[in-house]
């Protein structure tokens, strides 16, 4: 099972699908801030995750994009951001 990066972003317009939205995508990042995570998905776990986020979101008025990214490139931040880093450790169920 080889791991794809990919960016999430969402735009929700409710609280209360917001904070299930915010859930669900945790489960799958390994960073990010605010609306934007970055995760490493299998293509399982990225249908896994397109199924649960669809079932959170009001598609009508919510959106979500998972954006594939280029793992190779180096990562530049602007501002006050601070570049990725994965944690000491992980937890894997």
């Amino acid at each position: 099972m080889k791991r794809k990066l990919f960016l999430v972003a969402y735009d929700v317009r409710d609280p209360k699908r917001l904070q299930a939205a915010l859930r669900v995508i945790k489960g799958f990042a390994s960073g990010g801030q605010k609306s934007a995570y970055e995760c490493w998905l299998t293509a399982a776990e990225q249908d896994l995750l397109v199924e649960e986020m669809s079932s959170v979101l009001d598609l009508t008025v919510d959106s979500c994009a998972i954006i594939p990214l280029e793992p190779r490139r180096p990562v530049i931040t602007l501002g006050v951001a601070v570049k990725p880093a994965d944690p000491a450790f992980f937890y894997l169920e």
